[in-house]
């Protein structure tokens, strides 16, 4: 397989696991305690300001479903992760254990460096001195971290323009990692996460949870959640034919994600603009036919995005500005479809969402 440009040179084999560590000998049960030891008292030490964060640091592996990651790195992963909104701390940090479990070896028989794994190919593309320390390296933690946003955060940006225009479905976390393993033209030529990605995507996403306070400023944000009924009926028959969740789709057979909700609404019916926004596509697509995605800015600090398919005819063009209530379409069977109906989609933080909790109890 030839390696796409924005992947790793070296691609990730299906099933490939993070460094393991050997059985139990004399340096586990003698010294690993006190160099466990000596992490901790050089975390506090950074915390209180008694070490400064300018020294190279090691991280230290905590107990059994948690993780210590060197105090001075989080605000760095915060910092690369802030740089689009598809991107987390925590999934940074997961990359990042699945990659090298924190190790900043200065070079690997691989020939990929730091605690990111980056080539000197990647490094040249990716890389910049981002600490200021006046050199720009991939044993430089804080510049490896910030160039693995870069990186992460252009394979979002090719990602989600693939998953607006209908040619991948999936969640947009997935399919990052997923172009990161086998690059955005293999990712677009599954139409979903490709089966040769799947082990390390499941790798990255199973050690999510060791750094979730990672993205906790707010600890009672959640995810996708819906904040109350903000948005308007996007069309005028609120029929519920095929609801959000798990379904067998009725052509294909395939049990998967109904990414939203459809609306058995008439042939022909109106179809208007769920809340104000930006129209970033309208056209035709393979599978949700005549498609039209309305960016609405952010709602409590995550993207909000509403989509509407199977269009009979488009009523917009691209980069319309348009209010709750602007027609943008008329309700038809186009794409996969088994007859007239709305299939109208929330996305939520680069998620899809249950629409039916935005529209509010009436809908």
């Amino acid at each position: 397989m030839e390696t796409p440009p924005d992947s790793p040179s070296t691609p990730i084999p299906q099933g490939a696991t993070a460094p393991r560590r050997r059985g139990p000998g004399v340096f586990t049960v003698v010294v690993l305690p006190g160099l466990a030891t000596l992490a901790g008292i050089a975390g506090w030490l950074v915390l209180t300001g008694g070490f400064s964060p300018d020294q190279p640091h090691n991280p230290a592996s905590g107990p059994a479903g948690t993780t210590r990651v060197d105090a001075s790195y989080l605000p760095w992963l915060r910092k690369a992760a802030s740089a689009c909104p598809v991107l987390t701390p925590a999934v940074l940090a997961a990359q990042i254990e699945q990659l090298t479990g924190w190790s900043n070896d200065t070079e690997r028989l691989s020939g990929e460096k730091g605690i990111a794994a980056f080539t000197d190919a990647r490094w040249r593309t990716w890389g910049k001195d981002d600490d200021g320390n006046g050199r720009s390296s991939p044993g430089d933690p804080a510049d490896a971290m910030m160039a693995l946003g870069r990186q992460d955060c252009s394979l979002a940006e090719k990602v989600t323009g693939l998953r607006t225009d209908g040619t991948v479905s999936g969640d947009l976390v997935d399919l990052t990692l997923a172009a990161y393993a086998v690059g955005t033209d293999t990712v677009a030529r599954a139409g979903r996460v490709p089966a040769e990605s799947r082990g390390y995507v499941a790798e990255v996403k199973a050690l999510l949870p060791r750094y979730e306070a990672f993205d906790q400023q707010n600890p009672d944000d959640t995810a996708n959640r819906a904040p109350g009924a903000v948005l308007a009926p996007p069309t005028s028959v609120l029929t519920v034919t095929s609801s959000y969740g798990s379904r067998e789709h009725p052509l294909t057979g395939v049990t998967k994600l109904h990414t939203g909700v459809d609306f058995g609404a008439p042939q022909g019916a109106q179809v208007s603009a769920a809340a104000a926004g930006r129209v970033v596509f309208a056209g035709m697509t393979k599978a949700y036919g005549n498609r039209v995605v309305i960016d609405h800015g952010t709602v409590g600090g995550k993207p909000l995005q509403t989509t509407y398919s199977h269009l009979s005819s488009l009523q917009v063009p691209v980069d319309r500005t348009v209010e709750a209530g602007t027609p943008i379409g008329l309700v038809g069977s186009t794409g996969l479809s088994t007859g007239p109906h709305l299939h109208f989609e929330v996305i939520f933080g680069g998620g899809y969402s249950d629409p039916m909790p935005w529209l509010g109890p009436g809908a």
